[in-house]
Formats: structure tokens, C-alpha cells, sequence
């Protein structure tokens, strides 16, 4: 404690405080009046020793350098991955997919009535071309018939072997196979045994399965999203 500045202090305050009290007062002077060893000026004074910033790290001076980041810490992000690309030559197909690359083009009927120009053969894969939704008539009401901007049509085929068959898809498009009726509308909506997709980079992207029996079959496309659709139905070994 300075007791000389105390004892000026309580000179100064002794009319309403005891000297004691005067000198806890001062004591309590405000931080920033620094202390001067004798002989030397109080800090803030020129020529007054300076407090340097080690002794008190959280201090720094205004204008010092940010600290820089850890290099580990701040390393440049990692390139994302590549999607996956398909090599130049065609993959490798099952031999029920064989005919896949083969397509041969093939417009789908609007109706059962004109279904003679739009014979599908088993094991035979076709470019087809698909009708607006609006000018189609189908057999029996698809499940999924799709919007006005959809695309859809009517194929038909004969089974002579009872056998597990396979329709295989370039799109998503919704399928029913309809055992025919003796009427050109009805008919049996056939349940499917299996779904799946084609091998990679192949273009199959929709695979239903089948057991049918002999006879004749409408296949039903709707809700497809282009005019355009690959298609097969290839008989399972």
C-alpha cells in the first residue's frame, strides 16, 4: 500500500471518515493509477516504465496479428467423387437380355382394336413409340395411368409355353400383362412374381416377372414420361 497517498487522502476526507477508514478508501483507488517507485513517474506520465503484453496475454495491443490457423486444420477440401460413367463397350447382358441391343422399332395400338399392327415376339426387343394418355383405351383401367403429359399405348403377344416370363423396360413406366377375354375389353390382370433391374449400364431399367400360361396377352404401358420406350419380354430358362 502507498501509505503517503493514503495519508494525504485521510487529511483530506479525516472531517467525515476516520483516518482508518480514509486509508481502506484509498486503498481501493481505482486499477490504472500504477504505482511509481521512488523516483520514478506513474505510469501514463512520460517516461513512466511500460507493461509489456507477455505478462499479460490476454492484453494485447490493438493492431496485433490475428493468430494464423494450424495448417492441419486448414487444409483444402477434398475433390468430390465422380459419378459412376459406363465404359465405351456394351456390358455383358444374361442371355434372356441378349436381344436388348437389338431393337427393332414398333408403334404401340390406342386400343384393342387395332392391336394387329403391334405384335410383340418373345425374345425380340423393340423401340417402342408410345401415344399421348389422352388417346388410349385400355383393356382394363391401369392401376397407375398417368397424368395428361404422359405416354403410354397397347402391345400384345402369344405365350405357346407354359414358363416364368420376363418383361424387361428402358423407363419406369407403370406395365399390366391382361390374359385376353373373349371380348376385345376385360380381360385378367395377371400378377407379377418379381421385380428388378437390369445390370448396370445395360439402359434396362425396370425388370417385372411372370408365370403365364398358353394363350394370348395384352401388355399394358402407361405413365411413361417420354414418347419413346425400349422394351422386351423374353421367356425365363
Amino acid at each position: 500500500m502507498n501509505y503517503g497517498y493514503a495519508r494525504k487522502t485521510c487529511m483530506m476526507i479525516r472531517r467525515f471518515l476516520p483516518c482508518g477508514a480514509a486509508s481502506i478508501l484509498a486503498a481501493m483507488a481505482p486499477v490504472g493509477v500504477a504505482e511509481a517507485a521512488p523516483g520514478q513517474p506513474a505510469s501514463g506520465q512520460a517516461g513512466a516504465p511500460k507493461v509489456s503484453p507477455e505478462r499479460f496475454p490476454m492484453m494485447s495491443p490493438v493492431g496485433a496479428p490475428a493468430p494464423q490457423p494450424d495448417a492441419k486444420s486448414s487444409a483444402a477440401p477434398q475433390p468430390m467423387p465422380s459419378p459412376m460413367s459406363c465404359p465405351s463397350d456394351p456390358v455383358d447382358l444374361p442371355p434372356e437380355l441378349a436381344a436388348w441391343t437389338k431393337r427393332e422399332p414398333l408403334l404401340a395400338a390406342r386400343d384393342t382394336r387395332s392391336l394387329s399392327g403391334a405384335r410383340i415376339e418373345i425374345g425380340k426387343a423393340v423401340e417402342g413409340g408410345l401415344r399421348p394418355t389422352g388417346e388410349i383405351r385400355y383393356a382394363t383401367k391401369p392401376e397407375k395411368p398417368g397424368g395428361s403429359t404422359s405416354f403410354g399405348g397397347l402391345y400384345t403377344f402369344r405365350v405357346a409355353q407354359a414358363a416364368r416370363y420376363r418383361v424387361a423396360l428402358g423407363a419406369a413406366a407403370w406395365i399390366d400383362v391382361v390374359k385376353a377375354g373373349a371380348r376385345q375389353t376385360g380381360g385378367t390382370v395377371m400378377a407379377s412374381t418379381g421385380h428388378g433391374h437390369g445390370p448396370d449400364c445395360s439402359g434396362v431399367r425396370k425388370m417385372v416377372d411372370f408365370s403365364l400360361q398358353p394363350g394370348t396377352y395384352l401388355l399394358q404401358i402407361s405413365g411413361n414420361a417420354a414418347a419413346r420406350l425400349p422394351l422386351l419380354v423374353a421367356r425365363l430358362p
